[in-house]
């Protein structure tokens, strides 16, 4: 048996807490949670999600700072009912900062129809998520954060109608 060095353990809280502004990120989305996607993102957070919106034939712009990619999304997402999962998170860190790669698959339907079996009607993404994160005390947070769609299936309407 080997002991966990400092070091080793400081890149394991590293890897948690960086891995941990991304889920932070998504639940804000599932949850319609402002405040957690606030805990999430620094103030000067850019989201573009033009790589992943533009293969499905959507426009949305790149969204920033905080308050813009805040009110955006969760005005945009969270009335749907959606669940986001996140996988195969890569982290590298250089100080105070790091980059994140991991796949987000996204499944979302309209309001209110989620939970029923007769609705069909979605948008399924998996997602390549690319973040530069900024060390901010104890807590990793999203400075820039790039989606692009691995694949789609399902509706691209989905995720600009709420009826």
């Amino acid at each position: 048996m080997t002991e966990t060095t400092a070091t080793t353990r400081d890149a394991l809280a590293d890897h948690h807490g960086i891995v941990d502004a991304v889920l932070r990120y998504t639940a804000a989305l599932d949850h319609a949670d402002a405040d957690l996607m606030v805990s999430a993102l620094t103030e000067d957070a850019t989201v573009d999600l033009t790589p992943a919106t533009s293969k499905i034939g959507l426009e949305f712009p790149v969204l920033s700072p905080r308050e813009t990619v805040v009110t955006a999304l969760v005005g945009a997402v969270g009335p749907l009912d959606t669940s986001h999962s996140v996988t195969s998170a890569r982290t590298r860190v250089d100080g105070d900062t790091a980059e994140l790669r991991c796949y987000a698959q996204a499944m979302h339907f309209l309001p209110g129809e989620g939970p029923d079996p007769a609705k069909t009607r979605h948008a399924l993404m998996m997602n390549r998520y690319t973040a530069q994160l900024v060390r901010d005390g104890d807590v990793w947070r999203i400075r820039h954060l790039s989606i692009d769609s691995a694949w789609f299936e399902g509706d691209p309407s989905v995720l600009v109608s709420q009826a």
